[in-house]
């Protein structure tokens, strides 16, 4: 791990997205290190009826098109999210649209959704699956899908139900994402009418789609940290009245927070990410574990660059924990890390899982909760790696 981390500095050199193709060359390629160490009892844990052997997920925007699965779950993240997958291919905004703040591990990227289109991953994920078969140990843990929109698209809806119908099949979780900043009028499907709209008719096109006994994939919403209190109150609505399966909090922000608008790259227009985010994108977790009442799955998304990071986000609300920026800076050896040091946090506070310790800084929510469930059971008897 030590060792492929080492080789960032010489990969900075060159162009942001040129860094990342390469990144991603390297891992559909196996050519990066494969973590077989079995993860601390504590960090195994159970969300969406899916088992996930440790809570620390690379976001989606990395593998934008499911051509590395397999090299990025040795690195030993406890899941993987591919996209955002577009019906048709689309060559996203024009370059250069990556933009490093190194001294600050951030990144500002105006990237559109660039990616081949559902058919070619789809062909991808097929490719996984018959290397999965046969060695069961590359797909360590459950693949999610994310799901955007073509740019010039006049209906969106039907964009996100086309990308379902081809993608959803070879998914543990899908993502529908209307949060980037990137491609013109998308956030504006987080508006409490047009989210509604869109939820219904995305979910009963998977309804209507044949499932096993297991059923169909979840279904989840990434949302954006630019969002007010009515914002939050409204997706938070829809969210438990539509009967999603959870929320991934957040995307990139488009503001400049704190020292980050002292930098050059601030005055590009796009998203940004990696630590500078991790206040704001945690502040955002706690507001909508708070106005969800603790009863929908969330995942934390946004600056975390340690195990403290992601224990925070766990603690505010956060059954899981996405990474990206960080990673792309700091290497392979990041993952085996954050593991090590959110499993001490664990141990630290007292708590024996990472499901113990979910919603911690809510105690009134944990304890309406538990109660509930209670009553019911009584009831019933610098230097960057990539970037």
């Amino acid at each position: 791990m030590e060792m492929a981390s080492a080789t960032g500095p010489l990969v900075r050199m060159l162009d942001p997205e040129l860094s990342h193709i390469i990144g991603i060359q390297a891992a559909a390629r196996r050519l990066l290190p494969r973590d077989t160490r079995p993860d601390p009892p504590a960090l195994h844990t159970k969300v969406f009826g899916l088992d996930f052997p440790n809570p620390i997920g690379l976001a989606a925007g990395f593998d934008k098109n499911a051509e590395a699965v397999a090299g990025l779950m040795g690195l030993g993240f406890g899941f993987v999210e591919v996209g955002s997958i577009t019906p048709k291919p689309q060559p996203g905004n024009p370059t250069p649209r990556v933009f490093r703040i190194p001294e600050l591990k951030a990144t500002i990227n105006r990237y559109g959704f660039n990616n081949l289109g559902a058919d070619a991953v789809q062909d991808h994920l097929l490719a996984f699956e018959a290397a999965a078969e046969k060695d069961p140990a590359l797909k360590r843990g459950p693949l999610g899908v994310n799901l955007g929109k073509n740019k010039n698209s006049k209906d969106a809806a039907l964009d996100y139900c086309i990308g379902l119908t081809k993608l959803a099949t070879h998914a543990d979780y899908l993502v529908v994402n209307v949060s980037s900043p990137n491609t013109p009028g998308l956030r504006a499907l987080q508006g409490r009418k047009e989210l509604e709209a869109l939820v219904n008719q995305v979910k009963g096109t998977r309804d209507r789609m044949v499932w096993g006994q297991s059923g169909p994939p979840p279904l989840l919403i990434k949302v954006a940290p630019d969002l007010n209190e009515l914002d939050k109150r409204d997706i938070a609505a829809v969210a438990l009245a539509c009967g999603v399966d959870g929320l991934i909090i957040s995307n990139t922000t488009i503001q400049r927070p704190g020292e980050v608008a002292n930098y050059p790259a601030a005055q590009e227009a796009g998203g940004l990410s990696g630590p500078p985010l991790f206040a704001m994108s945690t502040g955002v977790l706690s507001d909508m574990y708070r106005l969800t009442g603790g009863r929908l799955p969330l995942v934390g998304c946004g600056g975390v660059a340690s195990g403290e990071d992601a224990y925070k986000k766990i603690r505010a609300g956060a059954s899981l924990v996405q990474l990206y920026t960080v990673f792309a800076y700091e290497g392979p050896a990041l993952i085996p890390r954050i593991k090590r040091e959110l499993a001490e946090c664990l141990k630290r506070d007292g708590f024996t899982s990472v499901a113990d310790a979910v919603g911690a800084d809510h105690p009134d929510i944990r304890r309406h909760n538990s109660s509930g469930k209670s009553s019911a059971a009584q009831a019933g008897s610098k230097k960057g790696w990539l970037w």
